[in-house]
């Protein structure tokens, strides 16, 4: 990456977070992880977000899990936490709790409380802009039940509200409409298994889980992909793809969480109403990863 890189671009790790027994935030192992994620090459980190339980966090511990962050990461790293919540007025405080701890952006679910219209949307992305960071949409119509169509996008960005898209409905014929909707929108991979696909509509940025499972060859798949490099990108993702798919299942963190654990990295369980891997479930998922480290993926 370049050194005018904007600090929504490039890989982002969604970072999942590590409990203790008790379900407490291990916060020293979550400093850790930021730590170790940008000596793998990373360009920052999205603490916060779905990866991140964030529905299950108190406000106090939202907080200090971004201060952990910032904390551990090195010059020039992006913190970029989710500011998701069911209001604006909520939504806000989080981002303005962001960019008085000195966080570079933040990204954003449309509200979450019910189905919200433009209207409410509209207003809701105001709001947080009018804090004063930079504002990634996060568009995930699968959990939230609103669907940050192109059109409304287009809008968004229009209205200053927004720089860029974490796109996850995992249509990517959406993609090229962004782009001609919005042309100074960035694009931002959503799921992981729509990397590839997703960088060669021209995504400026990747939104990642596994990389916390396979750091080195999530870069190289990243960099070939938006090169357009289709004689890397292609094998590496088609020997990925096992794992990635898990990004777009309900059972994400903790399939992800497992992966980590399997590298020798801390993953953990998950706060309820996340329960732990039905046997046969964790056995795909096991087997998956496996597969990839008898390969010598790293």
């Amino acid at each position: 990456m370049s050194e005018t890189r904007k600090p929504w671009h490039g890989v982002i790790v969604a970072t999942s977070l590590p409990f203790n027994d008790d379900l407490s935030v291990d916060f020293a192992a979550y400093g850790e992880s930021v730590a170790h994620l940008a000596e793998q090459g990373m360009h920052g980190v999205a603490p916060n977000g779905s990866l991140g339980e964030y529905q299950t966090l108190t406000y106090e511990e939202r907080d200090r899990v971004v201060e952990t962050a910032l904390a551990h990461a090195p010059e020039g790293f992006t913190v970029m936490p989710g500011v998701g919540a069911y209001g604006g007025r909520e939504a806000e405080r989080h981002a303005r709790f962001a960019k008085d701890a000195g966080c570079q952006a933040v990204m954003c679910l449309p509200p979450n409380a019910y189905r919200a219209d433009d209207r409410a949307v509209l207003e809701h992305f105001e709001r947080v802009a009018s804090v004063g960071l930079p504002v990634t949409a996060y568009n995930n119509p699968i959990d939230t039940k609103v669907d940050l169509r192109p059109d409304l996008l287009a809008k968004l960005h229009a209205e200053g509200f927004i720089v860029g898209v974490k796109e996850f409905s995992g249509d990517v014929r959406r993609c090229y409409e962004i782009s001609e909707l919005a042309p100074g929108l960035d694009l931002m991979i959503g799921t992981d298994d729509t990397v590839l696909e997703v960088a060669l509509a021209g995504a400026k940025g990747w939104v990642a889980g596994y990389p916390q499972v396979f750091p080195r060859a999530c870069l190289a798949l990243y960099e070939a992909s938006v090169r357009g490099d289709l004689k890397t990108a292609l094998p590496l993702y088609r020997q990925l793809h096992p794992v990635l798919r898990w990004d777009s299942k309900t059972e994400f963190v903790q399939a992800i969480k497992l992966g980590q654990e399997m590298t020798g990295r801390r993953g953990g369980a998950c706060r309820p109403p996340r329960q732990p891997l039905a046997p046969e479930t964790e056995a795909v998922v096991r087997a998956a990863t496996q597969a990839l480290l008898d390969a010598g993926v790293n």
